[in-house]
């Protein structure tokens, strides 16, 4: 699908509130290069009108009687993989995202976005990408990286000697004893623990242990 005045992409609109359906098809007729073919009430509808005349993008209300959007949107998905589906919510909540990008839908626009947001996301399904309205779009990101990747461990960007370093550091040992401890030279140890300072932004050996013991290096 193109952005293309000659051959406009065919939206289907699924919203059960008339007034709300009238003011959103009237934006979209002013987009060049999309043309609104039909309007639907609720998830049933959408599916017997598509099943009659498929369109290129559905724009469909999450929340509807009968057959939600999430519902409709999942039978698209399997049985008119070629249909987009653009899910239209007044919710900012990651599980609705979720389940929505779960149900193969092409993006999640909220209800109180800008015209000129309207065209964006209409463009980039387009495209063939995925669109997501910025506000929903940043707390998934978010929410998904601290699933995935847990807190940042403040020990992981230390190397394995530097770890050794401040947990002696911590037992109070001097760098003539971390050298003779680790079997290194003098200089090597003070420039570990020049380097640790630099690494973790403390630069005082009170500011060292006070980390090694917050973070479970030394008892």
């Amino acid at each position: 699908m193109q952005l293309d005045p000659k051959h406009p992409i065919r939206v289907l609109l699924a919203e059960d509130h008339a007034l709300v359906r009238a003011g959103i098809r009237a934006l979209l007729n002013d987009i060049p290069g999309v043309e609104v073919i039909g309007e639907a009430g609720d998830g049933q509808a959408v599916l017997d009108m598509v099943e009659q005349d498929p369109p290129d993008l559905v724009m469909m209300d999450i929340a509807m009687p009968g057959l939600n959007g999430l519902q409709a949107a999942s039978r698209l998905s399997e049985t008119y993989p070629a249909v987009k589906v653009l899910i239209l919510s007044m919710h900012n909540n990651e599980e609705y995202v979720l389940q929505a990008l779960k149900t193969g839908a092409a993006g999640y626009l909220l209800k109180d976005a800008s015209t000129l947001e309207l065209k964006f996301a209409v463009e980039t399904i387009a495209q063939g990408q995925v669109y997501l309205s910025p506000a929903v779009s940043r707390q998934v990101v978010a929410n998904y990286i601290d699933r995935v990747e847990g807190p940042l461990d403040p020990l992981s960007v230390l190397t394995n000697r530097q770890l050794q370093v401040l947990e002696l550091i911590a037992r109070g040992y001097t760098s003539k004893e971390i050298a003779r401890a680790l079997n290194i030279s003098l200089s090597s140890a003070e420039t570990h623990r020049t380097r640790l300072m630099e690494r973790l932004d403390i630069h005082d050996i009170a500011g060292l242990v006070r980390f090694a013991l917050q973070n479970g290096l030394a008892p």
